[in-house]
């Protein structure tokens, strides 16, 4: 029999444990979690209250919840793209069934314990790695803290804060300056609340999804071709097709059947460290607001416009539609923070230097001018 491990995960004021039969589960949270949020390893004796996930491989224990939902009636949704069968009973426990990555979950206690069993190592971690995530996001969001949707960097404690739609940029701006003065915080999101006289910044880990022709603009991909050709790998979640790309050489962007949305590399967290160089934030202090957008015939530079933070800058349960809350995490709290955490932060936030930019495709030019803005006060 494999000797149970577990991992703690820390966020402020947020904790949970992954605890498993498998070391795979608990090695692959403290990878995923790392240096973003405080991933450790602890004693399994030392888990005891507080939030937990228990995630193990066991046929059986997948077997016997499988057939216990069957026999009760049921709901079907949607769960990280795959159909889930769910029950909820008169004490409010919540039993799911995910026939297709062949896993169980059983959430008791309001949410306070998950329990997870599953075929296979990775597909438990990664479920393992989701709920964590999101017990640690729900306990956040009702200390007060709520989501922006927005890249993030950090420079001596200073957060430079990048907003807007798909294409306008957010991610070449942080992976730019990130490569040249300051550290990662976040890809895509990034958590916030007031405190004292601060707007304090924490990450949102997850796998960074970054197209072919962005990642060859900035001189990446043959660092990931490279990688992978040496046998190891990228987030699981990238779609084979990403992978096959790569492994031939092509740079052109991947698009997925309809031509609407884009197949994008995945990154885990810390091939940024490993891979790219980048260094992890672990949080900073909100200090500017930037609005880029892409012109491919422009020089990098500061222009007039009225653009400024919105609603759909925010992230809220409307937009949560991979996570949406199944499994009674969030106690009833919006996906994105409470409406008066929002206002708070959308009022300070506006007090905040904003930054109209337009960037051009000569990468270098790009990355000089977007680090001599950061080093602006």
């Amino acid at each position: 029999m494999s000797t149970p491990t577990a991992t703690r995960l820390q966020a402020a004021d947020a904790d949970v444990t992954v605890l498993s039969n498998t070391a795979f589960v608990t090695d692959w949270s403290r990878r995923y979690f790392g240096p973003w949020w405080n991933a450790f390893e602890v004693p399994t004796s030392s888990v005891c209250a507080g939030p937990l996930v228990t995630a193990d491989v066991d046929e059986k224990a997948y077997a016997d919840l499988a057939a216990l939902l069957a026999s009760v009636p049921h709901s079907e949704a949607t769960y990280a793209k795959a159909r889930l069968l769910l029950a909820r009973d008169s004490t409010g426990t919540i039993t799911a069934v995910s026939p297709d990555e062949q896993l169980a979950y059983r959430s008791e206690q309001l949410g306070g314990h998950v329990t997870i069993s599953g075929h296979a190592p990775q597909p438990v971690a990664l479920a393992a790695s989701r709920i964590a995530r999101e017990m640690i996001r729900a306990a956040l969001l009702r200390d007060g803290w709520t989501l922006l949707h927005a890249s993030a960097v950090v420079r001596d404690g200073r957060a430079l804060l990048a907003f807007g739609d798909k294409g306008a940029g957010k991610t070449t701006t942080a992976l730019l300056v990130a490569s040249r003065c300051a550290q990662l915080l976040a890809n895509d999101r990034v958590f916030i609340k007031r405190i004292g006289a601060d707007l304090r910044v924490l990450p949102w880990p997850s796998a960074a999804a970054i197209g072919l022709g962005l990642l060859d603009a900035l001189g990446l991909y043959d660092v990931v071709r490279d990688r992978l050709q040496a046998g190891e790998h990228l987030h699981p979640t990238q779609h084979q097709d990403v992978t096959d790309a790569l492994l031939a050489g092509r740079r052109e962007p991947l698009w997925e059947p309809g031509g609407k949305r884009e197949r994008k590399v995945q990154v885990f967290p810390d091939q940024f460290a490993s891979w790219f160089g980048m260094e992890l934030a672990t949080g900073g202090r909100a200090a500017a607001l930037l609005f880029p957008r892409i012109d491919p015939a422009a020089v990098p530079a500061l222009v007039d416009g009225e653009r400024t933070l919105g609603e759909d800058d925010f992230m809220s349960g409307a937009t949560e539609d991979r996570y949406p809350d199944h499994f009674g995490l969030a106690h009833g709290i919006d996906g994105g923070g409470s409406d008066l955490a929002r206002a708070t932060v959308a009022e300070h936030l506006a007090a905040l230097p904003h930054h109209q930019v337009v960037l051009g495709h000569d990468v270098g030019a790009n990355a000089d001018f977007l680090a001599k803005l950061s080093d602006s006060p």
